[in-house]
């Protein structure tokens, strides 16, 4: 089976969405079988570094609205990741552009490390406070992972994996994707959003069903196990 995750790491709902899948992938019992495999989109493909802004202060100016909303906002989202187990220090965040951080994830998935390298990224951005646009940060990043340094740090200035970036979120508008997470399990069935776990669970099941069912037979002249022929 194939899971393709659409995400952006400055998405908290994409942070909480992976941890929902893979409470259900845990318990899932064909989950040696599963491929899982990132697909980029940027949120704000227009995003710039803004040094001294909090993440809290400019999405308020993005959406047009108080600070103290956007306070309320991100208190709001903080409380649903730590139901999950995850820690959201938004008073650390840093505002960032994502290609960078994508282009990563490609290479990183070329070493069959790429779900490492999201998890890394989540928790730099909404955990650590690390910058995710800048390359040094990466590029540490990708060291911890076990990458080497200095094909990350080429990687990251390559245009070839900004294409792939490009690719994949060009792809997201065929399939009609607006928001993120955005699951798809073998191009037949998708879900939206960080919805329970239980959810992920019951498609797991169905997606892992109808793979061992025939679609459709059509009969004609056969033999059978008791030697009739007609």
């Amino acid at each position: 089976m194939k899971v393709e995750i659409w995400s952006d790491v400055v998405c908290p709902f994409c942070y909480i969405g992976k941890r929902k899948f893979e409470q259900a992938l845990d318990k899932f019992a064909g989950k040696e079988s599963v491929e899982i495999v990132w697909k980029s989109f940027q949120l704000d493909p227009s995003t710039q570094p803004a040094p001294g802004v909090s993440v809290i202060e400019n999405l308020a100016e993005k959406k047009g609205i108080s600070i103290e909303h956007s306070e309320r906002m991100h208190e709001s989202v903080t409380q649903a990741a730590s139901e999950v187990g995850l820690e959201y220090n938004f008073d650390k965040a840093k505002v960032a552009n994502t290609l960078t951080a994508h282009k990563l994830t490609h290479f990183a998935s070329k070493h069959g490390l790429q779900d490492a390298t999201e998890e890394a990224l989540f928790k730099a951005y909404f955990t650590e406070g690390k910058d995710i646009g800048d390359i040094e940060t990466l590029v540490n990043i990708a060291s911890d992972l076990g990458l080497n340094e200095d094909e990350a740090r080429k990687a990251l200035h390559d245009s070839i994996y900004a294409a792939e970036v490009q690719k994949d979120i060009e792809e997201a508008q065929l399939l009609g994707v607006r928001g993120v997470p955005f699951f798809v399990f073998n191009r037949q069935y998708a879900v939206s959003g960080a919805q329970p776990s239980e959810v992920f669970a019951d498609v797991l099941a169905k997606v892992a069903q109808e793979e061992t069912q025939l679609k459709e037979v059509i009969t004609g002249n056969s033999c059978d196990v008791d030697g009739s022929c007609d």
